[in-house]
């Protein structure tokens, strides 16, 4: 994994635990592509309900 992937990895656990309050651990299990859909739907309804930019670049 590169330093950018760790980066990234952080940013999803990050991104989708303040959200939903999962824990670490639970998050690592998913999937990554799983995680990015996460996080991708918890940006989409930001976006739908604030009207703000991407939350989450992905």
């Amino acid at each position: 994994m590169t330093v950018t992937g760790r980066e990234e990895l952080f940013r999803e656990i990050s991104f989708i635990g303040y959200y939903f309050h999962w824990a670490e651990e639970q998050i690592l299990r998913m999937p990554g592509l799983s995680r990015k859909k996460y996080c991708r739907e918890i940006n989409r309804i930001n976006r739908k309900i604030s009207g703000e930019k991407n939350l989450f670049r992905i």
